[in-house]
């Protein structure tokens, strides 16, 4: 294992933001990250796990305790059955799978972050969760001291959550295994409007593998999701909130704002979620909020391609980033009466 001391943590970030950490190991093998976990704990030491760091805003006074890198390596196909170590590149992973023909996780492409994040928050996009492939996920569980093997129904998977996130102090992820298909060469079903409609298909059909990889990387490049360190708009953790769930009184309330600020013809976008439940769009609220494109005239901004994305423009700190979040959070409860909840875990700061 590899260990610094005061080390800078915001170049391990996509946002590029945070002050240091008072320790950082950077583990390789499972059993170097196994070994870090329980000296920490057994310690009683401050622990912060770092993967990809795409989905972390550290505060500017940096982490008072140990941070872990997890650096393993791990890409492992049986038939259909993929096995990631839990610090595998995920979007490499990505083009492995649709390398082997094998479909399940080709529409996210292009995510940032490592493999081992993917079931904490059960990462989707344009119509796929990985709590749809996920079979088992191997976690140390820092309870029992002992490394386990959850089932997907065990996983509690939901939108944006699972159980590791409801509980982010109880199990480190070290692998993830996923049950792909094989479909000669073709995608799962296209269930993404937008995707289907670059596709020039039906939603519910089947597209050439490379094809809907490609697709969905141009989209997500053509609204600042695709890491390139020379565009200051990816300089971000993809989607800064989640989209809001409500219940059926809450939907018509808010409903109800909508006319009363956009029009009595104004109609919000609205998903299924479940019974009694609808989906809206965070994105659509920023923006009738206000919120433009470009938004903000400090060093952090809201990016100048997707509302949902807030960025670092080169110079900014933790403070000014959560400083235009909470703009955003206040303008959207003001206009709408919802209350934006930020995707992204926070460390040593909230909004």
């Amino acid at each position: 294992m590899l260990e610094l001391h005061d080390a800078p943590l915001a170049p391990l970030t996509t946002f590029r933001l945070g002050g240091p950490a008072a320790r950082l190991i950077t583990a390789t093998t499972d059993a170097e990250v196994v070994a870090a976990v329980r000296e920490a704990d057994a310690a009683g030491t401050p622990l912060l796990l770092i993967g990809g760091g795409s989905n972390l805003v550290i505060g500017d006074k940096g982490f008072a305790g140990t941070a872990l890198r997890i650096a393993t390596e791990g890409f492992s196909l049986d038939g259909t059955t993929l096995e990631l170590a839990a610090g595998e590149v995920w979007t490499d992973a990505v083009a492995r799978t649709v390398e082997a023909g094998l479909a399940g996780i080709e529409c996210l492409a292009g995510i940032p972050g490592s493999a081992g994040a993917t079931p904490i928050q059960n990462v989707g996009a344009y119509g796929q969760e990985v709590s749809s492939t996920i079979s088992e996920v191997i976690a140390y569980d820092r309870k029992t001291g002992e490394t386990v093997t959850l089932t997907n129904a065990e996983c509690a998977f939901s939108y944006r959550h699972s159980r590791f996130k409801a509980d982010p102090d109880r199990h480190v992820v070290l692998r993830v295994r996923f049950e792909l298909e094989d479909a000669n060469g073709l995608s799962a079903p296209v269930k993404y409007a937008e995707t289907a409609r670059t596709l020039g298909v039906e939603p519910g059909d089947r597209v050439p593998l490379a094809d809907a990889r490609e697709t969905v990387l141009k989209l997500r490049a053509g609204k600042g999701m695709v890491l390139d360190p020379e565009d200051h708009d990816t300089w971000s953790a993809g989607s800064f909130f989640t989209n809001p769930i409500l219940t059926d009184e809450a939907f018509a309330a808010f409903h109800a704002r909508v006319r009363e600020r956009l029009g009595a013809d104004a109609v919000p976008p609205a998903y299924p979620a479940g019974e009694g439940h609808t989906k809206t769009s965070a994105a659509w609220l920023i923006d009738k909020s206000g919120f433009t494109k470009g938004y903000g005239a400090g060093p952090a901004r809201i990016s100048t391609k997707h509302t949902l994305a807030l960025t670092n423009r080169g110079e900014a700190s933790t403070e000014d980033l959560l400083a235009l979040a909470r703009e955003v959070v206040a303008g959207v409860h003001d206009a709408f009466g919802i209350t934006l909840v930020n995707e992204p875990v926070t460390v040593g700061v909230s909004l």
